[in-house]
């Protein structure tokens, strides 16, 4: 599983409702952190908080969603983190060692990695991340209080240096493989969409939370959050019964076909108005094996939107898992 972060200023002050958004296209997790803040800190606070059984394997997102030290950070409680990075070659990349040199790269890499550093502090840096894993402290707390003392702390010091290395590693990746920045930029829209969707969905009082006790701004969010996912889990089974319908009128739906859709509509919603709610009324069953891909796409592209159901899955050719993976219809 992987999510991404994506950020939504609400009138521009006050506070940012942050989401992660899974490559399911639903947010799995949401929360209130204040402006004026490194959003990096607050990127790996789900893994304190929720079940273990549906934490990421990759968590991508923008510019201010990395650091070294969230790097650093993210690598010991086992995440890969692929971020899009603006004016990413500003960024200096770490030699292993003072006497190595590269004929072709040698202008990309600055001083070497300080091992001594790591090697001293890695059981208290696997403590932080114990402790984080149980529960004890979340990520953000760690971090902001390592980084107000930054140039003191030997510890923050060695998550920076152990965070250099994992993202110089990742930058030599992403400079080499297309498919990889395909897949991280494909990854990050796919937040964005769900930005826009879930600021769609927030329209009384123009989107701006106007409450200021910090409670009712994280309610303002989490119901936020719930609508969206609502929206998405109805949108999800309309598409996949008209899909259905079709297929049963003889129409062959491949990958490709299918790989256009997405669950960010919102033409056929009607925010305004009265509503008559009838309790009652059960909804109507679901159907979760429901067939819509009928036939098999000779190329699979990284930008498949939603995934074909069928009842054998295709040995994937390649052991790392894709950021954009295909969403299963409901």
């Amino acid at each position: 599983m992987k999510t991404q972060t994506s950020l939504d200023n609400y009138g521009g002050y006050g506070g940012i409702g942050y989401y992660h958004v899974s490559d399911t296209y639903i947010a799995l997790f949401s929360h209130f952190i204040p402006c004026g803040v490194w959003e990096g800190s607050y990127i790996l606070d789900m893994f304190a908080k929720e079940d273990a059984s549906i934490r990421p394997e990759t968590v991508h997102g923008d510019t201010q969603a990395q650091s070294t030290t969230v790097f650093g950070l993210a690598h010991l409680l086992g995440i890969s983190l692929m971020p899009r990075i603006r004016n990413w070659k500003d960024l200096k990349l770490f030699r292993p060692d003072p006497n190595v040199h590269y004929t072709h790269l040698e202008s990309l890499f600055s001083e070497p990695i300080e091992w001594s550093l790591i090697e001293t502090h890695l059981p208290d840096m696997i403590r932080v991340a114990l402790s984080i894993k149980a529960g004890k402290i979340t990520p953000s707390t760690i971090l902001r209080k390592l980084g107000a003392y930054s140039r003191k702390n030997k510890l923050y010091q060695a998550f920076q240096e152990l965070g250099r290395v994992i993202r110089t590693h990742f930058l030599l990746h992403y400079l080499d493989d297309a498919e990889l920045r395909s897949t991280i930029q494909a990854a990050t829209n796919k937040s964005e969409a769900f930005n826009g969707f879930a600021k769609w969905a927030f329209f009384g009082g123009e989107g701006v939370i106007t409450h200021n006790r910090r409670a009712e701004q994280r309610k303002c969010i989490k119901f936020n959050h719930l609508i969206a996912n609502c929206l998405i889990f109805y949108n999800v089974q309309v598409i996949s019964d008209v899909l259905h319908q079709l297929t049963q009128e003889g129409i062959e739906l491949d990958e490709q076909v299918v790989a256009a859709l997405s669950p960010y509509v919102c033409q056929h919603i009607n925010r305004f108005g009265r509503y008559q709610l009838d309790l009652t009324q059960s909804p109507p069953p679901l159907n979760y094996d429901i067939q819509v891909i009928t036939k098999r796409s000779k190329k699979r592209t990284t930008t498949n939107m939603v995934a074909a159901i069928s009842p054998k899955k295709a040995k994937p050719k390649r052991k790392k898992k894709t950021a954009v993976r295909q969403m299963k219809l409901l």
